[in-house]
Parts: structure tokens; C-alpha cells; sequence
């Protein structure tokens, strides 16, 4: 098992540990349904549901690793659904 923050970093989904460890804490990030804090231990088959802006991300996660190269990253979690508003639906935000 992995910390939530850790492996958004690791996987490349969030840039920067510290960045993830905010939307976590915000209330942005739901682990099988449930909110979940930056200490969340998360292991495989969880489902994570992201939402940054006017982005929702799903995805399933694979493997759980400690540090993986920038290559290997996406192998570690499958997405389920990528929502985007579509252009001019959010015009102050395009």
C-alpha cells in the first residue's frame, strides 16, 4: 500500500507531491466512492475519481510502486473516463 499523495506524484497524474497533498485535502480526490485525505493508503483496484478545475478524471489503479521512471508511469493506472467541458461550453474558462 501507498500514500494518495505519493502515488499521484509517482504516477505522473499530479506533477508535484505537494500540489497533490492540496487537492487531497481539499476534498478533490474520492478513493471507491469515499473522500480521501493525502494519507489514504491506496492499493490496487481502487478506483480514484480526481476533479482539478472543470477536469474529472477516473482511473484505475494497476500497480503500486515506490518510484517507477517517467516512461513506466502511465503503466501504473488504467483510465476509466477523462471528462472535459467541450470548447466554448465554458467560455470563461478556455
Amino acid at each position: 500500500m501507498l500514500r494518495l499523495d505519493k502515488f499521484l506524484k509517482v504516477s505522473r497524474v499530479i506533477k508535484r507531491r505537494t500540489l497533490a497533498k492540496e487537492v487531497c485535502d481539499r476534498g478533490q480526490v474520492t478513493v471507491n466512492g469515499r473522500a480521501a485525505k493525502a494519507g489514504t493508503e491506496i492499493k490496487p483496484e481502487d478506483i480514484l475519481v480526481i476533479s482539478f478545475g472543470n477536469r474529472t478524471l477516473k482511473i484505475k489503479i494497476i500497480s503500486i510502486q515506490e518510484n517507477v521512471p517517467a516512461k513506466a508511469a502511465a503503466d501504473l493506472y488504467e483510465v476509466l473516463e477523462d471528462v472535459r467541458p467541450l470548447r466554448g461550453e465554458n467560455e470563461f474558462f478556455n
